[in-house]
């Protein structure tokens, strides 16, 4: 193995997914599409669609008392907690502080939040492998909510099939055994803003009449145009944080990659030389929930047997900014 040895680890994930189940035919009575299109096209049969009265942050303490309870730790415990969301429920305060409160970690932590859209969960697990690299702490909650179903147009086609909503967590602690994080590379580029966006309700387009009828507020994609840079992107941060940990593909146990759609993702792993028998794909039962959708993968993989210790894993995302980046680590 090249480079460092991992001073961090992922040692306890857990998810929270919504019960309500809204299918591709319940689609069919809100927009011109049908189940066939929508899964030849995504890969995607059905989403999970939060309620009224359940907020990100809602979602997001759920996940995270799991995650903690599975590591054997309090609230108290905790010393970094970094949240990652599209959707936060207020513009001010983070939505990581309202998680705070709700799990009970009040003053005993710091708690902020990470904009990096779909790549926010590998941005912040390396943000928390810095803290614990640094000596700063022991004990990182990473949290991943999303509630995309209230950013998106349910007139669009383009965007309402594609999303879904839930929370993931992950407990970051020093690496005990040689497992942990063994290589990590992130990108952004800021010219390719227009391509996933959200226009209104930021200080240079606040909400107003206008912008509400335009529905300025709501996500916009150029869905081919991000098609191609995803899959670019995606595949050559998965090769090199496999060259720089001085592994090959077949080295691989297992990939879980952002679950935006069923083409990037079987294209990413052909460009990365990583047959489909050995990605975790649960898109179909999901779709897109943005930067919760590796945490849950990873508790999903977890929880079915198909890592375990010493597993290798490959984590790629790509998301709005554009951002991208990719993670590999022993489990």
């Amino acid at each position: 193995m090249n480079g460092p040895p991992p001073v961090a680890r992922i040692s306890a994930t857990a998810r929270y997914l919504p019960e309500r189940v809204v299918t591709n035919a319940d689609l069919e009575a809100l927009v011109d599409t049908s189940d066939t299109w929508i899964r030849e096209r995504t890969g995607i049969r059905e989403r999970r669609i939060a309620p009224d009265d359940v907020s990100a942050a809602d979602m997001g303490a759920r996940a995270a008392c799991g995650a903690l309870r599975k590591a054997g730790l309090s609230a108290s415990d905790i010393d970094m907690l970094v949240v990652t969301t599209a959707t936060p429920d207020h513009l001010l305060p983070s939505t990581a502080c309202e998680i705070q409160a709700r799990i009970g970690a009040s003053r005993s932590c710091v708690a902020f939040d990470l904009q990096a859209a779909c790549t926010g969960f590998l941005y912040a697990v390396s943000v928390a492998e810095g803290c614990v690299a640094a000596g700063r702490g022991q004990n990182v909650l990473v949290v991943s909510t999303e509630k995309m179903s209230t950013i998106v147009d349910w007139e669009d086609r383009a965007t309402c099939i594609l999303f879904g909503d839930g929370a993931g967590a992950a407990v970051v602690q020093p690496t005990v055994n040689g497992e942990g994080i063994l290589s990590s590379f992130h990108r952004s580029d800021g010219d390719l803003v227009p391509l996933l966006q959200r226009r209104a309700g930021g200080a240079v387009m606040p909400l107003d009449e206008d912008s509400l009828r335009n529905k300025e507020h709501m996500l916009r994609m150029s869905g081919r145009e991000v098609f191609k840079s995803a899959v670019r992107s995606m595949a050559h941060a998965g090769r090199r944080v496999i060259k720089e940990a001085g592994l090959t593909a077949s080295d691989i146990d297992l990939m879980v990659p952002h679950q935006a759609n069923a083409r990037i993702i079987e294209a990413t792993a052909r460009h990365a030389g990583i047959g489909m028998d050995k990605v975790f794909v649960n898109l179909d039962r999901y779709g897109n929930i943005s930067s919760a959708t590796i945490p849950v993968g990873l508790d999903e993989a977890a929880e079915q047997g198909l890592i375990g210790p010493g597993s290798n894993i490959l984590m790629t995302a790509f998301g709005a900014g554009l951002t991208w980046g990719a993670m590999l680590m022993r489990w």
